[in-house]
């Protein structure tokens, strides 16, 4: 059992928030609040400037409009993110070869193994030139907790938000986990937490004085044993380096339910192209093709089907969703639809074409063009999403504030330069296009070309959990409120 506390947990703070405030002068130490901006929206996080009003993560945008109704809303920005995200691990995998991403902003360190540390002050002074790295690359800040297992590494990180550090000394382990809630461990979720509490077991304390026979009788083998041993401060859980991705997928929440069969084929379709691009462009191919269906009642159907061998086709992939499509009851409407694809593998299978019934090679890209031309037009204001980049011709650089009644307004400003001034254009102004984001730190390289919407799951990016609304065609204004 390792005694040296050379377990390091970082927790960005407040990721994405950060990261807007970062990369708009005019929104620091305001509210920001990041997420779906649609009527069915969530909350992806916000600056703890927003959290003094009780808006949390996983909320309802509605509600956190109404507890905050003068913070900044913006829509995610998830190819910047997950850029800066990479920037951050690579300052971590600098520390050591053991790695683990648990999402875009939150990972364990061994620095043992990488001889970065090997007692506690090694381990702080670690720590701290972390930190200060961070700052450096990033202009971002971490919180950072260090102790001898993942455990109590992940409850110093959070004792030492935000933009702290937080060592637990050997041998204060049981006097630090006593009083805390059994919710504060590993596996007690709401379920199991109800199940402890009925049973009259509130804290760490009382769960180690349960015993380990009553946590099996209340909870199973596995789980009892498990809770009992982290209750006396044992997790032998050692850091895995980065796991490689389960699954390649995307989604799309609609503002309005689909109820059209033809326009429910066609968004599958035009999902199935996302994914594939996203799939070739981590050098993928996968054998099991799966279809996630949410309707109009918030039941959620997954249907999936395993090919003969992996695959990265387009024209597979389509056809394999449309014919899980058809087991699927659509009758009412839908509100969310996803494609992904898993069992991945760096190889592809040739002449896949015969699983796809009444296939053909020729033609493809004319059927193509076809389904595109039939696809909805993006509205103007659709084109142009709170918190997303522009340039203009003559005023520079800027990001959109809102849009809506044929104008959009832009704040000019950049990563490092005084609050920007606002103008508002024509939504078809010629002057103004779309732009790629700044560095937060000028003259650190590392964000641009960054791609919108898709995500890998099972490596980092399991953190980006916001409903983004996906479906064109929906009037209204779009927009930051003032700050």
């Amino acid at each position: 059992m390792r005694t040296a506390p050379t377990i390091l947990h970082l927790d960005m703070d407040a990721f994405f928030a950060s990261v807007e405030q970062a990369s708009k002068p005019s929104l620091r130490g305001k509210a920001v609040v990041v997420g779906g901006l649609g009527p069915r929206g969530v909350v992806a996080t916000c600056s703890y400037e927003a959290r003094v009003f009780g808006v949390h993560s996983a909320m309802p945008m509605a509600q956190a409009r109404r507890l905050a109704p003068n913070a900044a809303y913006l829509v995610p920005r998830g190819g910047l993110y997950r850029a800066i995200s990479e920037q951050v691990m690579g300052l971590l995998r600098a520390l050591s070869p053991l790695v683990e991403p648990l999402s875009l902003d939150e990972a364990f360190v061994d620095l043992e193994a990488g001889g970065a540390a090997w007692d506690g002050e090694s381990a702080r002074l670690a720590g701290e030139r972390l930190r200060a790295d961070i700052r450096a690359v990033t202009g971002l800040t971490g919180s950072v907790g260090l102790a001898a297992s993942k455990m109590l590494a992940k409850i110093a990180s959070e004792q030492a938000k935000p933009d702290g550090l937080v060592l637990i000394p050997p041998g204060t382990e049981r006097e630090l986990l006593g009083p805390m809630s059994v919710r504060t461990l590993p596996g007690v979720g709401p379920a199991t937490g109800d199940h402890l509490r009925r049973a009259g077991i509130h804290t760490v304390e009382e769960l180690a004085e349960a015993g380990e026979d009553e946590l099996v009788r209340l909870l199973g083998k596995a789980h009892g044993h498990a809770l009992h041993a982290m209750a006396l401060a044992h997790d032998e859980r050692p850091v895995v380096a980065e796991r490689e991705a389960k699954s390649v997928s995307v989604e799309d929440t609609y503002d309005v339910d689909i109820h059209e069969r033809v326009r429910i084929g066609l968004e599958v379709q035009r999902l199935a192209d996302r994914c594939v691009r996203r799939l070739r462009g981590a050098g993928l191919s996968g054998r099991t093709i799966v279809l996630k269906v949410r309707r109009y009642d918030f039941s959620t159907l997954t249907r999936s089907e395993t090919l003969r061998g992996p695959t990265d086709d387009p024209a597979v992939v389509r056809e394999a969703a449309l014919r899980l499509l058809d087991s699927v009851d659509t009758t009412g409407g839908v509100r969310l639809l996803g494609v992904g694809v898993s069992g991945l593998a760096d190889f592809t299978q040739e002449d896949l074409f015969a699983q796809a019934a009444g296939e053909a090679e020729t033609g493809d890209e004319e059927e193509t063009a076809e389904e595109a031309a039939r696809e909805p037009v993006e509205p103007e204001e659709r084109r142009w999403a709170p918190g997303h980049d522009v340039r203009h011709a003559e005023y520079g650089h800027g990001w959109v504030q809102g849009s809506g009644l044929g104008r959009i307004t832009v704040r000019f400003e950049t990563p490092w330069s005084e609050p920007g001034r606002v103008r508002t254009f024509r939504i078809d102004d010629p002057a103004l296009e779309r732009a790629e984001p700044l560095p937060l730190v000028q003259g650190v390289e590392g964000v641009e070309g960054v791609e919108e919407e898709e995500r890998v799951e099972g490596v980092v990016e399991a953190a980006e959990v916001s409903e983004v609304p996906g479906v064109p065609g929906v009037p209204g204004v779009h927009g930051a409120s003032a700050v």
